[in-house]
């Protein structure tokens, strides 16, 4: 029987008469009920048995007699008492479905019970999934077998592929019993997790048992060629679960080494992360002595957050604690936690350089999805700690945060309220942190408070017009507990004694309107009131001979206005050169402004005091002064304001002769000048014209190069002792205009690769360094195992499709800065330095950079930086070296990029000279 309703021709089959051999009434309902196609399916049942009949007379028969009819008649009636059969039928091989197909056949062997595809071979039942050159399924013994098959070459191809549930198989051959659910496959491969697995002969348990011999275990892509691997003979396998081994034997670049243990336990919890032990590392230090560092314990504590405990020793009595911690919860909101602490001891306690100190370091990143509750924000940036932490830790190597002066912090809550009008609430604590002075400036907490602009005078049009109608007013409250303190006090006793507690009440009253059509015009006054808590009294005490302050405790107040307006415009002008011309035309747009200001005095807020015993010198003082809010000024204020911003931009022929539209260019993103004339000025104290302040920028190269540069301008001259005086500059000789000091700032990045990729510093810039690489990259000590080059990654794929290519991928920054002050006549150059990183792909598994610079005022090089590293596959080295400085170090490391197998390292640095 030949089936073509497609190309595909099957293998004809002929049948025997028919018999009643279940089996055989089996055969013919199952090729019966198969399609034309390529795919076969069908269910294998054991049919039921026929009930008894019993054989009707005819019409035209003949009459029997009565005993006769009486006979057959207690015969039917017994035959019609019988009951079914109740012996059950022999149950089948198989349970379920199966499917399969096959490229090129699929026959079936009645007298072997074969089944047999060939050819790109499928085969599907229940959890099972087979796919292989030839598959031969064997259903008098429950088996299925399944191998290669040579290609016209000669060459074996088609490995198996074996599914069950989870678990995947790739063998040389395979044999299967369904009934057992054992097997035996040859040259199996499989992947658990980070691990390849590739066993000469593994016999398959059960579900969750495999037994192999002759097995190498490798986290490298090559599971066939790997670079490195552990051979054992005996191994148990639980899927998901666990591997445990007998003696092991570590090979490298297939060499045995020396490296084995007798037993071996390699945890493979499906899990995305298990706990475990966290082997130290080996190292030794002139002034610290020999230690363990970096060794700890993992806890891997839910799906949603863990922890990592990290510690060093050193045999002179110096120690270090961390502890790590990421959190996340999906659609809710993610962060992490590294609270580190050390205790340094250097040399030996009598000896000239013995020294001892605690340092610590807290720092916690966390963010909200706005998904979750988008009228409620919560988020933290924390980087707070000892002054010293980041110049003296021995586990962070991070020049960008050492030469950093400031360590930052901010967690802050936001919740708006869907009122009309609509409402805000804020709560904030901050801390800013000088690590040169170690003074600290924190509010624990500052509330923020307000409400949207009303705007009383708009009818039910809701239309914003004109002076009247644009008058709008809005309430602002502002509270702080605000602390200054130092490292020494920094959450002692002292420290709240300190603190200055206040309140802020704003409304704003603002309009603005048009005028003479071109012109913008504002009008607003603002009307404050400042509650504190403290406020001090001052005077002469005649005991200490000098002027001291004595603090009050209790509610005061102070309450202050101002009033300003503001009128601007905007001028457009173009300047065309002709269509013909390589630069066609150049815009310019000018936007003036003029602003007035007034603020009367609140000299009632200012009482006297004695400077002497005597009492007859006195001087005033207001007893607001050092609040949190300031103090009401003294003298009032009335200044008049000028600033005028500047934008060029042009108009040329593009170089694609096929396009008609000629291209923009940016040739001055701003160009801006502002001062200010003060109509109170008395001369003295005093003077009325402010500088001139002169900044600008642009880009250049495809807006790769970042130019921004400024300028102060003096119009007054100064005397012998550098002091302004109220004379003009070209009154006394001079120019218009005193230039007392200018910088110009360059940025230039760009690369060869390709598709400019911005680099990133994420843990530097957190530590509170660059998020360039201008000053090396972050090096953290605990771990090195991630890449030291910014955006490469692990899994990145280095393709060589030539065999020589001369274009090898490179990418650079530059930096340079110059000032010039002038303030004193001086007139020098007070700052002119240039730094460079270059990062650059000897070969595809080389990678070189430096960072380094040069001041020409100090002529001396800056900070200076090599680094290397070679990928190994799965392996990684590392090289970096900081030659010049009190930072100089170097450091090596070479291990295993995998995190399962990251204790297999070795990492050697130089001595910390901090």
């Amino acid at each position: 029987m030949t089936c073509q309703k497609t190309s595909h021709t099957f293998t004809k089959i002929a049948f025997k008469p028919l018999h009643t051999n279940l089996f055989n009434i089996v055969l013919i309902s199952f090729f019966l009920t198969l399609g034309c196609g390529k795919v076969y399916s069908q269910d294998i049942k054991s049919p039921k048995k026929p009930l008894p009949t019993v054989k009707q007379t005819d019409k035209g028969s003949t009459a029997k007699t009565d005993a006769a009819k009486q006979k057959d008649q207690s015969v039917a009636t017994k035959v019609d008492t019988v009951k079914i059969d109740s012996i059950k039928p022999a149950k089948t091989f198989l349970d379920g479905k199966v499917k399969y197909k096959a490229k090129d056949y699929a026959t079936i062997d009645k007298k072997k019970k074969q089944l047999t595809l060939y050819n790109e071979a499928e085969l599907y039942y229940k959890d099972v999934e087979l796919k292989s050159g030839i598959i031969v399924l064997d259903y008098g013994k429950d088996e299925v077998y399944a191998g290669r098959i040579k290609d016209s070459a000669g060459v074996l191809t088609q490995y198996p592929n074996f599914k069950q549930g989870s678990n995947e198989v790739q063998p040389d051959s395979i044999r299967f019993n369904f009934k057992t659910k054992k097997a035996l496959i040859f040259n199996s491969r499989t992947e658990q997790g980070e691990f390849k697995i590739k066993a000469a002969v593994t016999k398959k348990e059960n579900d969750s048992v495999y037994f192999l011999r002759g097995a190498r275990f490798t986290t490298s892509t090559d599971v066939d060629n790997p670079e490195y691997y552990f051979q054992t003979n005996k191994v148990k396998f639980v899927p998901g679960k666990k591997v445990v081994t007998g003696l092991t034997n570590m090979v490298i670049a297939d060499v045995p080494t020396p490296l084995a243990l007798p037993f071996a336990y390699f945890p493979m919890s499906q899990e995305k992360s298990v706990s475990g032990i966290i082997l130290p590392s080996y190292n030794d230090s002139n002034t610290r002595g020999f230690s363990l560092q970096n060794g700890g314990y993992y806890f891997a504590l839910s799906d949603n957050y863990d922890l990592t405990v990290l510690g060093d020793y050193y045999t002179n009595g110096s120690y270090a604690l961390r502890f790590e911690s990421a959190y996340a919860t999906r659609y809710k909101y993610r962060g992490n936690i590294n609270v580190r602490f050390e205790n340094l001891i250097s040399s030996e306690r009598g000896y000239p350089d013995y020294s001892k100190q605690k340092i610590y370091n807290i720092q916690w990143s966390h963010s909200k999805d706005t998904k979750s509750n988008p009228n409620s924000t919560f988020s933290a940036s924390v980087n707070m700690g000892s002054s010293k932490y980041f110049k003296q830790s021995i586990n962070q190597a991070n020049i960008g945060s050492n030469l950093n002066n400031t360590l930052s912090s901010s967690i802050s809550w936001n919740k708006t309220f869907n009122t009309i009008p609509q409402a805000r609430i804020a709560l904030t604590a901050t801390h800013s942190q000088n690590t040169q002075t170690e003074v600290i400036n924190m509010t624990l907490p500052s509330l923020q408070a307000s409400i949207d602009r009303i705007y009383p005078f708009v009818g039910k049009d809701g239309v914003k017009k004109g002076f009247i109608k644009n008058i709008n007013l809005q309430y602002n409250l502002s509270g702080k507990n605000s602390f200054v303190t130092t490292d020494s006090l920094f959450f002692k006793p002292q420290m709240f004694r300190d603190a200055q507690i206040g309140m802020q009440h704003t409304i704003p009253l603002s309009t603005n309107f048009k005028l003479f059509k071109y012109f913008s015009a504002g009008m607003s006054t603002n009307y404050q009131e400042t509650w504190v808590t403290k406020t001090i009294s001052r005077s002469y005490n005649v005991d200490q001979s000098k002027v001291v302050d004595t603090p009050v405790n209790g509610f005061d107040a102070f309450r202050t206005y101002n009033f300003s307006s503001n009128l601007g415009t905007t001028i457009y002008g173009t300047f065309n050169f002709g269509a013909d011309k390589k630069i066609q035309s150049i815009r310019h747009v000018m936007r003036p402004s003029i602003t007035y200001a007034y603020t009367p005095s609140f000299e009632k807020y200012y009482d006297t005091y004695a400077v002497d015993a005597s009492g007859r010198i006195t001087t005033e003082y207001t007893r607001f002064e050092n609040g949190v809010y300031g103090a009401p000024g003294k003298e009032n204020s009335n200044v008049v304001g000028f600033a005028l911003s500047n934008t060029f931009e042009a108009k040329v022929r593009d170089r694609d002769s096929t396009k008609t539209e000629p291209k923009k260019i940016m040739l001055l993103n701003n160009l801006n000048f502002s001062t200010s004339y003060n109509f109170n000025a008395d001369g003295k104290q005093v003077l009325a014209w402010q500088p001139v302040l002169v900044s600008g920028g642009t880009q250049f190269f495809d807006n790769k190069l970042n130019m921004n540069f400024g300028a102060t301008l003096d119009p007054y001259a100064i005397d012998n002792s550098g002091t302004r005086i109220d004379k003009y500059n070209i009154d006394n000789g001079g120019s218009l205009f005193r230039m007392t000091s200018a910088n110009v700032t360059l940025n230039y990045s760009f690369s060869n690769k390709g598709g400019d990729k911005e680099k990133t510093n994420t843990q530097s810039q957190r530590n509170g360094g660059r998020n360039d690489d201008l000053f090396g990259t972050n090096t953290d000590l605990t771990d090195s195992r991630n890449s030291q080059f910014a955006n490469e990654k692990d899994d990145d794929k280095d393709v060589i499709s030539e065999f020589f290519n001369a274009k090898i991928p490179w990418d650079m920054t530059m930096a340079y800065s110059l000032t010039y002050s002038n303030v004193n006549r001086e007139n020098k150059i007070s700052g002119n330095s240039i730094m460079i990183s270059i990062n650059t792909d000897i070969t595809p598994k080389w990678k070189g950079g430096v960072s380094t610079g040069y001041d020409f005022v100090q002529k001396g090089i800056t900070f200076t930086q090599f680094r290397f590293e070679r990928d190994l596959l799965s392996w990684r080295m590392a090289f970096n070296w900081q030659p010049l400085g009190t930072n100089s170090n170097w450091n090596f490391f070479i291990g295993i990029k995998s995190g399962m197998l990251s204790d297999i390292k070795w990492n050697k640095r130089s001595v910390s000279n901090r």
